[in-house]
């Protein structure tokens, strides 16, 4: 990734924060945390990964309501970012929480069947 990517990805996660925090603040959507932001080359599509606190139902509760608003956030976004073509953006949900708990259970796992095959 360039340092025009970098810069651009971080003003947009930013921005995309801020948006998100004051006009979808809702417990209807859970906890909505921006987590990365990936541009394409071009600088014409911005892939947004957020993560949200509730599972299941309000995860995909959430993730359409954003769909379904990112014209909107589109627009506020590039009433604040001055750029020569405000991104797209496509919203994805950010899994690696949930990987690293999976992970974390199977590594207790192992340990309690270790610590329990030591007692024996």
């Amino acid at each position: 990734m360039t340092v025009r990517m970098e810069k651009v990805s971080s003003v947009i996660k930013h921005e995309i924060s801020g948006i998100i925090s004051r006009e979808y603040n809702s417990k209807e959507y859970g906890f909505i945390t921006v987590t990365d932001v990936k541009m394409t080359a071009d600088l014409k599509i911005a892939k947004i990964y957020i993560s949200i606190l509730d599972k299941g139902e309000v995860r995909e509760r959430t993730l359409k309501m954003l769909e379904n608003e990112k014209g909107h956030i589109r627009a506020l976004l590039g009433s604040n970012v001055h750029l020569k073509y405000t991104p797209a953006l496509q919203f994805f949900i950010d899994e690696t929480l949930d990987r690293v708990e999976s992970i974390n259970n199977i590594i207790k796992k192992i340990h309690e069947n270790d610590t329990g095959a030591d007692n024996k």
